[in-house]
């Protein structure tokens, strides 16, 4: 089973890299326009932390989208250390539009598995990335330890 959820993975993968060939918007960068669109605008700081990416690295990111004009910065209304990240009114448009297709696509994937077993399907990958997620942050602070104890 783990080797059809990695094909899955690379299908992905091979589908959002054809989506995007030609622009400049890589998968760490569509991520941080997914962060964009569900939350809101947000600053940099809290960017990299639901994103898991170092401050630099975020940094770099926004610099990017910016200048390819899928989002703007503003100074922060009370902190003026912190820089808030917003969509460009484009980039709203173009997410818009790709939850569209995602639905869509999510539609024509479901079609593939019998009604009847759509419900089991949804608890079991549920289930299967909650325990990957538990398995990752255990590992993480089995590191964070090895770490601390060599210092």
């Amino acid at each position: 089973m783990l080797d059809r959820l990695l094909e899955i993975s690379e299908l992905f993968q091979k589908d959002m890299a054809r989506a995007f060939d030609g622009t400049p918007l890589t998968a760490a960068r569509i991520r941080l326009l997914w962060e964009l669109q569900h939350s809101g605008p947000s600053t940099q700081h809290a960017l990299a932390t639901s994103l898991g990416v170092s401050p630099r690295n975020i940094t770099g990111l926004v610099d990017a989208l910016e200048a390819g004009g899928y989002v703007t910065r503003s100074p922060h209304p009370s902190d003026r250390r912190a820089t808030i990240v917003s969509l460009a009114a484009s980039a709203q448009e173009m997410m818009r539009e790709m939850q569209r297709e995602h639905a869509e696509l999510s539609a024509t994937l479901l079609d593939a598995v019998d009604a009847a077993d759509r419900a089991a399907l949804e608890r079991g990958v549920d289930a299967i990335a909650g325990r990957l997620r538990e398995l990752i942050a255990a590992d993480e602070a089995r590191r964070a330890d090895r770490i601390e104890v060599g210092a």
